[in-house]
């Protein structure tokens, strides 16, 4: 009895809970931010398309298995690089036009604006998990040398994407090595080259932000300006209330002004520019207060608990990493953009998952969820084993 096998695929009605509660958030969110008359469009019913569109995205990645998409992993990554490099050579035009000084999306007509390094993260999470699983597969006795080979492997696979996007788009990069990190660190590379590792990048990343700080004319030929600002706003918003502090200083106002129990839907809160994009939680904070802001964060932990103990639970290799992956990605993009929004950290232009309005994003982000689905419907459970 203690063999006996449930095969029969289960659809994970809890993550799909999850998400049904997300995009109630979302378009109340939206909603609200909308309501205020400082735009003409209707974010609101755009946003359903998408979620439509996304949910069947990730339904229909919901049936491929981990060796379907181990085969299809190189392919996807290769064809979002491929993407990438077309945005980084490609002419200013109305296909390909340059917002906010940077060249990230592709526009099509009728449809919207696709920025393909929303995917990459999610194909870089699927290719990481391959290269890791392959690898310990074929050196089950490890050694230094082995562990090396597979942080090289790794960071050879990521340094591609991280060379198109470093200069456009900090924000996903930093997004690219969060996930990075989070797949190391549960690779099984012994901590002997780990913590040597990461340490002098420690040490290294704090030598530049000491310097930012203390004596940015050294980097000021090195770095772009607008970046250093970023900085100094972030530390002193009210000395940059003209340049770059404006967005954090209108959302500090928002979230300070909801208080605990929020002003509610009134369409008269704090002016914040693309509220119902990268500020779309100081719109909830002021119009729900800490109440609402804390069921927010509250929805993330559950999803986060839920996805670990999905890891934990499942079989296979493959599917523990990217279980790993998207934990990662999603712990990032939470605590980055919440965390600029209370001026924690810099502003970086990192969606809310899920949350904030944006095809792109939501599309990225559900097929990340659709993984998640997938590993949980292929999933196969034991009955009447002591195994569990």
């Amino acid at each position: 009895m203690g063999n006996n096998r449930s095969n029969v695929p289960r659809f994970d009605v809890n993550i799909a809970f999850l998400l049904f509660l997300f995009f109630c958030v979302s378009c109340i969110g939206i909603y609200s931010a909308q309501s205020s008359g400082q735009y003409n469009e209707n974010f609101l019913v755009k946003q359903i398309i998408w979620y439509i569109v996304s949910a069947g995205i990730a339904f229909s990645v919901m049936f491929l298995d981990s060796d379907q998409i181990q085969k299809l992993s190189w392919y996807a990554y290769g064809f979002g690089l491929l993407l990438l490099i077309i945005l980084l050579v490609a002419p200013n035009t109305s296909f390909t036009p340059i917002r906010n000084g940077a060249q990230s999306w592709f526009v099509f007509p009728g449809i919207g604006s696709i920025q393909p390094s929303e995917f990459v993260k999610v194909f870089l999470i699927m290719v990481l998990s391959n290269i890791i699983t392959k690898h310990n597969e074929k050196y089950r006795i490890r050694n230094f040398r082995e562990d090396f080979l597979l942080l090289l492997k790794m960071f050879s696979t990521i340094a591609p994407a991280i060379v198109l996007l470093i200069s456009d788009d900090l924000g996903t990069t930093l997004v690219l090595i969060s996930i990075f990190v989070g797949l190391v660190f549960v690779s099984g590379i012994s901590w002997k080259i780990i913590v040597p590792v990461f340490a002098s990048i420690s040490i290294f990343a704090g030598a530049i932000l000491s310097l930012v700080i203390f004596a940015p004319s050294v980097l000021e030929n090195y770095v772009d300006p607008y970046q250093l600002t970023r900085i100094y706003s972030w530390l002193n918003p009210r000395s940059y209330s003209g340049e770059g502090a404006y967005h954090l200083l209108q959302s500090l106002m928002a979230i300070g002004s909801g208080m605990v129990e929020g002003k509610g839907i009134s369409g008269e809160g704090v002016y914040i520019p693309e509220g119902h994009t990268d500020f779309i939680f100081a719109i909830i904070a002021e119009d729900f207060g800490f109440i609402g802001g804390s069921v927010v964060i509250s929805l993330f932990f559950v999803l986060i608990y839920y996805l670990i103990k999905l890891g934990l639970e499942t079989k296979e290799a493959f599917n523990s990493y990217l279980c790993v992956g998207v934990i990662s990605m999603v712990t990032f993009h939470v605590f980055q953009n919440i965390g600029m929004t209370i001026q924690v950290l810099p502003i970086t232009g990192i969606p809310l998952p899920f949350i904030s309005y944006g095809g792109s994003s939501l599309m990225g982000n559900m097929l990340a969820m659709g993984l998640m689905l997938g590993v949980s419907y292929h999933h196969k459970r034991y009955m009447f084993s002591s195994n569990g």
